[in-house]
């Protein structure tokens, strides 16, 4: 999934950069300034939500479009636990590339608003 994203989105003009798991992640987002996080929930080492929670202990966190498909644990919805966390969006697997595309440009464009502008 990660792969295919990073391809698609390269396609689509974005620079990317990608982590194989919720640590290596975390490490990267504290040496870059990124505009967007696009995480999926259920991830080796530390999950999308332990991430989100990180990235909003932050003065100035970064906006995050939740994934997932699912999780271990029946019942448990994981997409509304990244709300409350502070998910910019999120986003059940499967989706169509236009609605992630569609996710991407909402939450680029509200970054680039002014208090005047919103």
């Amino acid at each position: 999934m990660r792969k295919m994203l990073n391809e698609m989105l390269s396609r689509a003009g974005y620079l990317i950069e990608t982590a194989e798991n919720g640590l290596q992640g975390l490490r990267r987002i504290q040496e870059v300034k990124f505009d967007l996080v696009v995480t999926d929930i259920i991830m080796p080492e530390k999950e999308g939500l332990e991430l989100l929670s990180e990235l909003r202990k932050r003065s100035n966190p970064v906006k995050v479009i939740a994934i997932s498909g699912g999780g271990r644990f029946q019942g448990i919805d994981y997409l509304a636990m990244a709300q409350k966390l502070g998910a910019f969006s999120t986003l059940a697997k499967p989706f169509g590339m236009r609605e992630l595309l569609a996710m991407i440009e909402e939450a680029l464009s509200s970054s680039n608003r002014t208090p005047e502008n919103t």
